[in-house]
């Protein structure tokens, strides 16, 4: 995938604040229930409402340490199959329908992220999710472009990897280029959507894109 698409910002975020996480009631409840993050609250709230994953769903999650997301995945799948990508290493305890990959979701190949052999078509997703987030500057115009260079990339991945009637999600930080984004958003999917998780921290300016019902693509 080298040589299409936006450059990888530099790094990515640590999920989480320690100083925040001892006063927040969902980290709290992370913990206990065994997830990886709190971020797992937002992805059930939006699975809830858009209908977002299946039982027997082809999944890739981009961004996916600490592994929260993946770990909702898990349990939501009965016959199907995740794989997970990230910068960090992911470590929860997963089924054998999850593959973990620890590498750049801006370098790896297709071929890759699928588990297609060389020579064979693509094995195509159901669903793409991306909570990647990029090292914040306090610069809000530069905060916001990191951001909509990593949506671009889920965009591409999930065009390019994503069979017909498939479904995305992915974290935008709000303001900059996001109607842009959302355009070409609408150019691929039936549905475009923005939600802001009841889970969302606040004063943040992280939100969330569903977009439902992958197009055909072109002939």
């Amino acid at each position: 995938m080298s040589g299409r698409g936006p450059r990888r910002p530099d790094g990515f975020i640590q999920k989480s604040n320690a100083r925040y996480d001892r006063h927040d009631a969902l980290y709290r409840k992370a913990k206990k229930e065994g997830f990886a993050a709190r971020s797992v609250y937002k992805l059930e709230e939006i699975d809830r409402e858009c209908k977002l994953l299946r039982p027997r769903d082809r999944v890739l999650d981009l961004g996916c340490a600490p592994g929260s997301w993946l770990q909702y995945v898990d349990q939501k799948l009965t016959h199907g199959a995740a794989v997970g990508i990230d910068l960090l290493p992911t470590r929860v305890a997963l089924s054998g329908k999850v593959r973990v990959l620890q590498g750049d979701a801006f370098e790896t190949s297709l071929q890759e992220l699928t588990g297609t052999p060389a020579g064979e078509p693509l094995r195509l997703f159901d669903v793409v999710l991306s909570d990647m987030a990029p090292n914040t500057t306090g610069i809000r115009t530069v905060d916001q472009a990191r951001s909509l260079a990593l949506c671009e990339r889920a965009l591409e991945v999930a065009e390019r990897a994503l069979a017909p009637g498939g479904r995305m999600c992915v974290k935008i930080f709000e303001g900059g280029d996001m109607k842009q984004f959302l355009d070409a958003c609408k150019q691929v999917f039936r549905t475009v959507k923005v939600k802001r998780p009841k889970g969302t921290r606040a004063g943040s300016v992280e939100t969330y894109v569903i977009a439902l019902d992958r197009l055909p693509p072109a002939p």
